[in-house]
């Protein structure tokens, strides 16, 4: 379209300039004028000066439109180049000899855009290959329908990448003229993940290289963290129909094993929409995979109210029915269960109460300023602080309006109650130490868990360097341990309790930074932790530092409350990728759910605060008193506390201050930069995220963005 526009340009240029000459130099029209009949000729001259003013107008009119359609093209396509995943497009009509050949499938591929474009998949790969390539894309004009499978490739570094390859036809003037091709990396096996779950709130942080430009609110940053949770929970959604479709024709199973596959199906896939819903708003729905339906570029927004009631209520109703208890014979260790069905639904249930719940209700926060600077011996320094209980008072959030709080948590008290009671199998709070130990990966408080494999390209995860740090040979942290908890973070524990005392890291060695002066690096310098480096007790009196601890309180990139919850699981430490298991669903989240769902239909009671206590009791932590929570906002803040303090870096806290309708307070307490300089200023805009520009390009059915996003 660029080359015809370009073309169409200079033809009216011409055209202008032929206007332009035929003016100043006919000679027919000076002989006409200067004849005796000049009247009638000089009446013809005017009309014929008139059609040619006309003409002029409109042709310099069509000249600004092609200009700004030039630009608009030109705009589209500086997008599509920088977009972060491989994208190229075939002419059909022209040998399937590529057209467009994105940076990034330059990048990923190694052949640049010159080596590609006008050459096809025979003169680029080879026979072998290019016939593969070439069957596909007969086949996929022949059917007329949208190509989604999983498929292999090898960049030049030698690394395997496993994605999702989608392909389309795109018509011009009736005729099957385009294929558009991209190329997503499955979500839970490279970097991307879990950025778009943890960084964005207020007790986490971490080097602003790590944290990015998704980190400091920039969702339509050019890392595209939050096109990957709209890409891979999507992707997730179409495996899950294209498998119900094939589970149905299976004969040779039994009843209950097809029941438990299908009932797996449902709830991953209301799994995947509580998330879309949750991350962008309204969403489009899916009840048959794309191959199926042959639909992928015509699929509209479902209000937020429809896809809850419509969809993922109705799936994990079914499959708390349908999946294998962990008491049943055919459960198998690692997989979900009925209770991991009926917890999700709990939560899914208190989500609604929360955010349905009208404006004005407070809750209460510790938080504030990570720092004031000071003047300390004549020069500016950053002094830190200790977080302030802060009150709020709640919005009601947008798409929720329709719900009543008080019967969604009626129903989040009683399917929680059922999960506690054990009607969904046996599960129960399990020894702090098991639960994140190698042999506590499967038990019974692991309701749902990203499964993974150490060494391995293709099931290994990469987070664990993030949150962990890779050793070296030596035991040094030798690669990234970049992304903690913030000291407000920190100060919400007492000393004694389990998840400060043996959940965060305390005291490691790096790579250069420490080994160069023969130092190591400890975490906090205040309390039980500095006394221990001052008397040089355990583990402190390492013979490999020679010269001492340092720390900083604050959080330099260098300095945060690291967990130790992934770091007890792995392995293999020296390895990229690992064996830590990143929990999506624990049982300790449905008896806090049940806690909060007592205390808003009741109020503080002995059944909400001893279910509270029950996660406190588990780590050590001293148990509350009733006596101390005077009404629902008391016990409602320490509860939403409790959660931030259990579920650390297990990707909830921002959907815990957005359903409550206090994230822009809680994320804009902050006074606009955390102790790293991430940025945690925040507005209305990034209460959703934005949807992916590609989305909106391909999908005639969404047709804007989310407000404040292009």
């Amino acid at each position: 379209m660029y080359y015809f526009l370009k073309v169409k340009e200079q033809f009216i240029s011409l055209h202008l300039i032929y206007i332009k000459h035929f003016m100043a130099n006919n000679i027919l029209l000076n002989y006409w004028i200067n004849e005796a009949h000049w009247g009638y000729n000089y009446l013809l001259v005017i009309i014929l000066l008139l059609v040619i003013s006309i003409l002029l107008y409109r042709i310099r009119k069509l000249q600004k439109t092609i200009k700004k359609t030039n630009h608009s093209y030109r705009f589209s396509f500086d997008i599509l180049d920088n977009l972060p995943f491989p994208i190229f497009v075939k002419d059909i009509t022209n040998d399937f000899r590529y057209y467009y050949w994105n940076k990034e499938s330059a990048a990923q591929s190694g052949i640049s855009s010159e080596e590609a474009i006008g050459h096809t998949d025979y003169e680029i790969y080879g026979e072998e290959r290019g016939e593969k390539y070439r069957h596909i894309d007969k086949e996929l004009i022949q059917e007329g329908k949208v190509y989604r499978k999983e498929e292999k490739y090898t960049t030049p570094d030698g690394i395997t990448h496993d994605t999702i390859a989608v392909k389309s036809i795109i018509s011009w003037e009736g005729e099957k003229k385009w294929l558009l091709a991209t190329l997503h990396e499955a979500m839970f096996r490279y970097g991307s993940f879990p950025r778009p779950l943890d960084y964005d709130c207020d007790y986490i942080s971490g080097a602003v290289w790590q944290f990015s430009q998704f980190g400091s609110g920039n969702f339509q940053g050019g890392d595209g963290q939050a096109d990957v949770l709209w890409t891979g929970m999507y992707s997730l959604i179409n495996r899950a129909n294209i498998a119900v479709s094939e589970i149905n024709k299976m004969q040779n199973v039994s009843e209950a094993f097809k029941k438990n596959a299908l009932g797996e199906c449902y709830f991953l896939k209301a799994w995947a929409y509580f998330y879309l819903v949750r991350a962008y708003g309204a969403i489009p729905i899916y009840s048959v995979s794309v191959n199926e339906s042959g639909q992928y570029t015509n699929n509209p927004r479902i209000p937020i109210a429809q896809v809850y009631t419509e969809t993922i209520i109705p799936l994990l109703k079914d499959a708390k029915d349908m999946i294998y208890k962990n008491t049943d014979n055919g459960f198998k260790p690692g997989r979900v269960c009925a209770a991991t069905a009926a917890g999700l639904l709990a939560k899914v249930y208190a989500t609604i109460g929360s955010a349905s719940m009208a404006t004005g209700e407070q809750i209460t926060v510790k938080t504030g300023a990570p720092f004031v600077m000071q003047n300390v011996n004549g020069t500016m320094t950053k002094v830190y602080t200790e977080p302030v209980p802060t009150t709020f008072s709640k919005d009601q959030v947008a798409g929720y309006e329709s719900f009543s709080s008080g019967e969604y948590y009626r129903l989040a008290y009683e399917i929680a109650e059922d999960v506690i009671g054990g009607e969904y199998g046996t599960h129960q709070l399990e020894n702090y130490d098991l639960i994140w130990s190698p042999s506590g990966k499967t038990c019974s408080e692991h309701l749902f868990s990203l499964q993974t494999k150490s060494g391995d390209e293709l099931y290994g995860t990469l987070f664990s360097s993030h949150y962990c740090g890779r050793l070296n040979a030596a035991g040094n942290i030798d690669n990234s341990l970049t992304v903690g908890c913030r000291k407000h973070w920190y100060l919400l524990f007492e000393e004694k309790d389990y998840r400060v005392d043996k959940g965060v890291l305390h005291c490691w060695i790096r790579q250069n930074s420490d080994t160069s002066w023969g130092g190591g690096s400890y975490y906090p310098n205040f309390g039980k932790w500095q006394r221990m480096v001052e008397a040089k007790e355990p583990p402190f009196d390492n013979p490999k530092v020679t010269s001492g601890w340092r720390c900083d309180e604050g959080g330099s990139e260098q300095f945060f409350a690291f967990t130790t919850k992934y770091s007890q699981q792995i392995a293999d430490q020296t390895q990229p990728r690992t064996d830590a298991n990143y929990p999506f669903l624990r049982y300790a989240d449905v008896v806090l759910i049940f806690a909060e769902a007592a205390n808003e239909l009741n109020g503080p009671t002995k059944e909400s605060v001893d279910a509270l206590n029950d996660v406190r009791t588990r780590s050590n932590a001293t148990g509350k008193e009733l006596a101390n929570f005077t009404d629902k906002a008391s016990l409602r803040s320490a509860i939403l506390e409790e959660r931030a303090m259990e579920l650390a870096l297990e990707g909830d806290r921002r959907w815990d201050l957005i359903r409550w309708g206090i994230y822009l307070q809680a994320m804009n307490a902050l006074g606009g930069m955390d102790e790293a300089n991430n940025v945690k200023q925040r507005s209305s805009k990034h209460l959703l995220f934005p949807i992916p520009t590609l989305e909106i390009l391909t999908n005639q059915g969404i047709n804007e963005n989310n407000p404040g996003w292009d």
